[in-house]
């Protein structure tokens, strides 16, 4: 079954497009770590109206949940490891004599696998290849999508150095995101002035799954949520966050592209707390591993309130996806000592240009023997004979089979950021 997203212009019943699958039944044992929360109030997240063409849509109510959110010892663990592994994640990020070196492949694996949950075919390699601007018949045509991702990304974070997370900002993010790609045509930037809706494949209006408030009632469902991201609160702020990213889905203020700003918001409201230094908190490896336990638990608190079981599994991302970053970072800490000492020992004199080519690739994975050339200011052959040392000892790696305009990888360290399903020796 796949998810399909329906758009209404008040009062017309008709417009869908489709999108990955959702169920939107709960299932709590799905994951380990989700409590059971008895006596939830149906009405604590917000309530189904009767809409006047015959179908209900849910009013969400402001932030924060009322009765409070219940951090039990059960939830109180899951958030002290959160907050551990994230303090450990940043420490590791100041441990790199670069951290942007870390940061610029890891933006582009978030990219890829965020874009993939809408449905997205592109590989990292993909998205390396077309910022090269190397021209593939077998490039998938949605690699755009993906660096649009990242320009989107990147915006958002510049922009937070004089703008804090706000409506203004979901917005700009938004235009840049949907920019001359699928779903262009949706008014990017704009907030949505028709009805939407979530269901199986082909379902109407009335038959949906859920459906977001209606498009008279999201500025103020969003005026909300941004008071509650910027009001003084005893909660602690990973469980503000969650709670945030949860109520914008449900809000849903964008005809498409809400999922990959919600997910986008995460690390904006992490960096702009300074929780983290860097942007290196992602949660769309999890949120795509455990996809359907995703959905189901935002479902379950339209239906039941249920906001405890959705933030035991929030924390738990957050704790699992840090980890994970630390351990990147300490291969890409031990891959560049190791490339550094291979340098040095079979580059003899042009050592000093290996090295410099090096840092280079952390930032420009995949090169030519020109760009090498421009990089160390001398002579195309000696450039070339530069780049067949670092490839005899397994640094860089041809990969286009071409003898003319040959594009070389830095393959190790692009495979430090592939998901298991990802080869990228291919």
């Amino acid at each position: 079954m796949r998810i399909a997203y329906g758009l209404l212009r008040l009062p017309i019943l008709k417009t869908v497009t489709t999108m990955p699958c959702v169920k939107c039944h709960a299932h709590a044992s799905d994951y380990q770590g989700i409590r059971t929360v008895s006596k939830i109030r149906s009405q604590r997240a917000g309530k189904y109206v009767n809409q006047q063409t015959g179908y209900k849509a849910f009013l969400p109510a402001p932030l924060p949940p009322d009765p409070p959110i219940e951090i039990d010892a059960d939830l109180q663990l899951l958030l002290s490891t959160a907050d551990r592994c994230l303090g450990r994640l940043d420490g590791s990020i100041q441990t790199l004599p670069n951290p942007d070196l870390f940061v610029y492949m890891y933006v582009r694996k978030e990219a890829v696998l965020s874009s993939q949950i809408e449905g997205t075919q592109s590989s990292l390699q993909d998205v390396l290849a077309a910022e090269a601007k190397i021209l593939s018949p077998d490039r998938p045509h949605d690699v755009d999508e993906v660096v649009n991702y990242v320009n989107a990304m990147n915006h958002g974070l510049k922009r937070l150095d004089s703008l804090p997370v706000s409506v203004r900002l979901i917005r700009e993010i938004h235009e840049r995101l949907l920019e001359g790609v699928r779903g262009s045509h949706l008014t990017p930037g704009d907030l949505r002035t028709s009805q939407n809706w979530i269901g199986p494949t082909g379902c109407s209006l009335t038959e949906a799954t859920f459906v977001p408030p209606p498009p008279h009632e999201v500025l103020e469902a969003l005026g909300q949520w941004e008071t509650f991201l910027h009001s003084e609160s005893d909660l602690p702020l990973l469980i503000r966050i969650g709670l945030a990213h949860a109520h914008f889905e449900t809000i849903h203020p964008f005809l498409d592209g809400n999922g990959r700003v919600g997910r986008l918001l995460i690390t904006f409201m992490l960096c702009e707390r300074e929780v983290l230094l860097k942007p290196v908190l992602y949660l769309s490896h999890y949120f795509k591993q455990h996809r359907q336990t995703y959905y189901d638990l935002l479902q379950s608190i339209r239906d039941d309130g249920n906001w405890e079981d959705w933030l035991a599994f929030f924390l738990n991302g957050v704790a699992d996806v840090s980890q994970e970053a630390t351990n990147s970072v300490r291969q890409v800490l031990t891959l560049r000592e190791e490339h550094r000492q291979v340098i040095t020992t079979a580059c003899g004199r042009a050592a000093g240009n290996g090295h410099r080519v090096l840092e280079y690739l952390f930032q420009h994975p995949i090169v030519s023997v020109n760009e090498i050339r421009e990089l160390i200011g001398t002579t195309y052959p000696a450039a070339n004979d530069l780049v067949a040392r670092l490839e005899e000892n397994g640094i860089l790696h041809e990969f286009t089979g071409n003898t003319r305009n040959r594009r070389f990888m830095y393959r190790d360290f692009i495979g430090v950021f592939h998901t298991p399903s990802e080869d990228p020796a291919n």
